[in-house]
């Protein structure tokens, strides 16, 4: 049984598609999700990495840009396939498929690239208004916790008003930078040239940040969910149309923000690397376009374009949070409150590397950041391509041969460079420390873990058994007739109830029984406040269990229903004992052996502590 959270359920299937229209008119239906998704692929951190590789190594890494842009196409394609066809968010996908600490994991993974994203974003709105209105940059670095309020502003007037927002930042972003190239002249030569692809330990590093700052992990499940707010026919051949539409719209949006990219890149390269200058921070590069070229315009358009580089990332980081949240933990926080702590966990280390360091600590924050989210991005891509393969979940829309074939390739590399980072940095730590012991036991450890983490989402289902523990045979058969009068159904809204409804019914038919039904409410509130929590969740999940118990109940067949909130092994074990049930009927989520043992098992807590019956049932 499916669990029935949308995703931006405010908007949620709110755009109607026009029928027996012209071809004009459909592109413009689709048109949007595309643009919301490609200001994170032109955002701030986007500015520093190409500033950097373009002074630093001129047109070399060009094809950096071009060849991510290109993985980017394909993982966003990859993105909307998923949400049109599943009608699931990629953080809604990861819940129903991977463990409970896995999913938790996954998610905190996910909200530290957020934060970073936004720390990207809260420099660079800082050094929009310090351009700009020579405001200090502490300054327009708090200033920034207030933007909080556009986005409440514009998020009231609909997803369609929004998506024609960013549409005109992107418009001022791309115009900007146009008369910004014609400004600085390029060779056309000089800029063939950097598409001959060549690497050095000395590009690596902004190479690898280029990659985390185009192909931005956050966007894969931000991409997932705003694909659901067209009003779709939910056919396979409205799926085809939506699929290729957005096919349409994801082409056309990120190849303008790969003229953006590349057009920072060209323009770094050809006024500063050509001079002989090394930009290291943002603000040196306003300050050198206009004796470089000329005109004291190119510094205004300069500070135009990065001011609104960063109030467009601003809306879909937001955005994306939201739906990481709702996706990974069913808990829903209001907008403007997500935003604010969001905002709050990047301020508050900008705002002490800026104190400390100054200005310059700030652009050194920023190439970090780009980092930080390319480190991550294979624990977002890896899934993605996983799920939008398998047959059982995208039906006829699963990725052909050739398509997973090319999807793996782009992972390998973003792993490749990922891991030979992690080697470089650690071969740097160990050389600059005399005692590398605290290394060894906090650093080395945490890359292990996330490296068995990213083996485990990696590895297909018939690997993960070779780790599931045989079970042993029974030495002796002895037989002895049950009857059951009250039976516990425990229920987590997933795939496997439709199976335990069925078995349960059967049971209680076959034993004249009554069936209490239990769910555990587990998201933050039922953790915090247990009985007392009273938030949506709750009131939601009450409400699908007293549906359920309704339908049951067309069988002729007495039902029950019962909550519990919290821990969700000791709430099913004192929920069986006050229902006084003698057997209870539970879900497997196909993990067992070691795979206990690593992420936890309910079943295995739950039927040890009762004495009991409890039937296990697989989807």
């Amino acid at each position: 049984m499916d669990h029935p959270t949308t995703s931006l359920s405010e908007v949620h299937r709110s755009v109607p598609i026009p029928k027996n229209a012209g071809i004009i008119k459909r592109i413009f239906a689709f048109a949007g999700p595309a643009y919301l998704v490609s200001v994170g692929y032109m955002d701030p951190g986007n500015w520093a990495t190409d500033l950097e590789g373009g002074a630093r190594f001129g047109y070399q890494l060009l094809w950096v840009i071009i060849m991510s842009n290109i993985m980017a196409i394909l993982l966003q394609t990859l993105s909307a396939r998923l949400g049109i066809v599943t009608g699931r968010d990629l953080a809604q996908a990861c819940r129903d498929n991977y463990p409970r600490p896995v999913t938790f994991v996954l998610w905190i993974l996910t909200e530290i690239a957020i934060a970073a994203c936004d720390l990207a974003e809260v420099l660079g709105t800082a050094i929009g208004l310090n351009l700009l209105l020579d405001i200090p940059l502490l300054l327009g670095v708090v200033i920034t916790g207030f933007d909080t309020i556009i986005f409440l502003v514009i998020q009231n007037y609909g997803i369609r008003k929004m998506e024609a927002f960013i549409v005109v930042l992107i418009g001022t972003i791309g115009i900007c930078f146009g008369v910004e190239l014609f400004f600085s002249k390029p060779v056309l030569s000089d800029i063939v040239s950097g598409f001959v692809p060549s690497i050095t330990s000395e590009s690596l590093f902004v190479a690898i940040g280029i990659i985390g700052a185009t192909v931005m992990p956050h966007n894969l499940y931000l991409h997932s969910a705003l694909v659901q707010t067209r009003l779709v026919e939910q056919t396979t051949e409205g799926k085809r149309t939506a699929c290729k539409y957005n096919l349409i719209d994801t082409t056309v949006a990120l190849n303008a923000a790969l003229f953006v990219n590349a057009a920072i890149l060209i323009l770094s390269a050809s006024t500063f690397f050509k001079h002989g200058i090394i930009v290291t921070e943002i603000q040196q590069a306003h300050e050198l376009l206009v004796p470089l070229l000329g005109t004291a315009f190119a510094g205004t358009l300069f500070a135009l374009a990065l001011l609104s580089a960063g109030q467009s990332s601003t809306l879909t980081g937001t955005l994306a949070g939201q739906i990481v949240m709702e996706g990974f933990l069913q808990f829903k926080m209001r907008p403007w409150l997500r935003r604010l702590i969001t905002r709050m966990i990047a301020i508050i280390p900008a705002v002490i590397v800026i104190a400390i360091q100054g200005e310059e600590g700030s652009y050194e924050l920023l190439i970090l950041s780009q980092v930080i989210l390319s480190l991550q991005l294979p624990f977002a891509v890896i899934p993605l391509i996983k799920f939008t393969s398998d047959k059982s979940k995208m039906g006829e829309f699963a990725n052909k041969i050739w398509l997973q074939i090319l999807a793996w390739i782009v992972a390998i590399i973003i792993i490749g460079l990922n891991i030979r980072l992690v080697v470089n940095t650690l071969e740097e730590w160990f050389s600059e420390v005399s005692d590398s012991i605290w290394l060894w036991i906090t650093v080395v450890p945490f890359i292990a873990a996330l490296g068995g983490l990213l083996l485990y989402i990696s590895l297909p289902k018939f690997f993960r058994k070779i780790l599931a523990s045989p079970e042993a045979a029974p030495q002796k058969v002895e037989y002895t007739e049950l009857h059951f009068k009250k039976i516990g159904v425990a229920l987590d809204f997933g795939t496997t109830d439709s199976a335990v409804i069925t078995h349960s019914i059967n049971l209680a038919k076959q034993n004249n029984a009554s069936l209490c039904l239990f769910h555990v409410v587990e998201g933050v509130s039922g953790q915090l406040f247990g009985r007392e929590a009273d938030d949506e969740e709750a009131r939601r999940d009450k409400e699908i269990l007293d549906s359920i118990a309704r339908q049951i109940e067309q069988y002729n067949v007495p039902v029950s229903v019962s909550l519990g909130f919290g821990n969700v092994p000791k709430q099913l074990i004192q929920l069986s004992r006050a229902c006084e049930i003698d057997l209870l009927v539970m879900g497997g989520h196909g993990h067992r052996g070691i795979k206990d043992i690593l992420f936890g098992a309910s079943i295995s807590k739950v039927r040890h502590a009762l004495k009991i019956p409890v039937l296990v049932v697989q989807q």
